[in-house]
């Protein structure tokens, strides 16, 4: 039993690699009371400056703390790697590890915290809706973002050996070989890039393109849009469609257009067409639900003689753009003009036909 506990002292004292295992418990202590601390840190300091910063009316304070939580949580950590590391006396080998670890810990601390500054930065940058899309920002915030992650992951491997330089040479080899056989990803995203630059139209738009869908725009994405039908059916258009067909954006409408023809009856008398034409006018003229005609073109002519009528003409703009209201803009229109028609003893005519037979003698 005493050559047990003497061999089981020289392990402790020697450790392992070389290293007092006193000194790793205390390590491992100290990196726990850090641990131990980050909690306590979250707990108390963190909220207690959420609560402040809630106070204050300006929303970018919230969005910086908001975006800091994580890595300000992760920085004890940092900290107690760093100390338990320096406490222990390791061989050579080793303090280059811990050395490389520590400078890895620090690196991702503060690309971490880069990435995360992103998200209050891209918050001022939405008030430059005037200037720049909402979605064109988020996709520059997506790049950026990759971006980061990728320099970062770069610089950890580089502290460890590992060389990025081939790695990416490699890499372009392939993104050469990828893009000759993704031609069409390629259209579409450029495509898509220049709907948002040009601001064609934006989500919540009502668009049609040509030939192919007409509905609500709800996402425009890097290789397609998506497009609500007025069915409630999604469709999933590739941007190059919006290339290389007409696309009509109803909700950049400033007015929209009525434009009917009123056929009357023959028998109707040359005072009843004028009364007609002028009560028609002054009701549109007078009334609010439409475009003044110093505004919009606005028409109520006799047109044509027809087979089966006496033709009217009326073409106007109607103030609104909203589908439903437009629509009831159009029924009332459509009942004055009957009551016009109807009071000035004057009736619609319908197509028909008169046939003459000749009575031979």
């Amino acid at each position: 039993m005493s050559d047990f506990l003497d061999l089981f002292l020289s392990v402790w004292n020697e450790g392992v690699f070389g290293i007092d295992l006193n000194n790793v418990l205390i390590g491992i202590v100290i990196l726990f009371i850090f641990v131990f601390f980050r909690s306590l840190f979250s707990k108390i300091i963190i909220n207690r400056i959420k609560s402040l910063v809630k106070k204050s009316k300006n929303k970018i304070d919230d969005e910086v703390l908001e975006a800091f939580d994580g890595p300000l949580r992760f920085f004890p950590i940092v900290i107690g790697v760093y100390i338990s590391t320096q406490y222990i006396d390791l061989n050579i080998t080793l303090e280059s590890f811990a050395d490389n670890l520590n400078r890895s810990l620090i690196t991702i601390q503060i690309f971490w915290l880069i990435y995360k500054l992103i998200d209050p930065l891209s918050f001022l940058a939405h008030r430059l809706g005037d200037v720049l899309t909402n979605d064109l920002i988020d996709w520059g915030v997506r790049i950026l973002k990759f971006l980061i992650f990728v320099i970062g992951a770069a610089a950890v491997l580089e502290l460890w050996g590992i060389k990025v330089g081939p790695i990416l040479a490699g890499l372009g080899l392939l993104s050469v070989a990828v893009a000759l056989g993704a031609q069409d990803l390629f259209k579409n995203l450029i495509s898509g890039i220049l709907i948002l630059l040009e601001k064609r139209f934006q989500n919540g738009d009502w668009i049609k393109v040509e030939n192919i869908v007409e509905g609500v725009v709800e996402k425009i994405g890097f290789r397609s849009t998506l497009i609500r039908r007025f069915d409630s059916s999604p469709v999933m258009v590739p941007n190059f469609n919006f290339a290389e067909n007409a696309v009509t954006n109803f909700s950049n409408m400033k007015s929209r257009r009525i434009y009917w023809t009123i056929g009357l009856e023959y028998r109707t008398t040359h005072d009843q067409l004028r009364i007609i034409r002028d009560q028609i006018e002054e009701y549109i003229s007078s009334s609010g639900d439409f475009v003044k005609s110093s505004q919009q073109p606005l028409f109520v002519r006799l047109e044509k003689f027809s087979d089966s009528s006496i033709d009217i003409l009326i073409y106007c703009f109607a103030t609104t753009t909203i589908w439903g209201e437009w629509l009831k803009i159009k029924e009332e229109l459509a009942l004055k003009i009957k009551s016009i028609v109807e009071e000035n003893n004057a009736g619609f005519a319908f197509p028909s036909q008169s046939i003459y037979v000749e009575k031979n003698t």
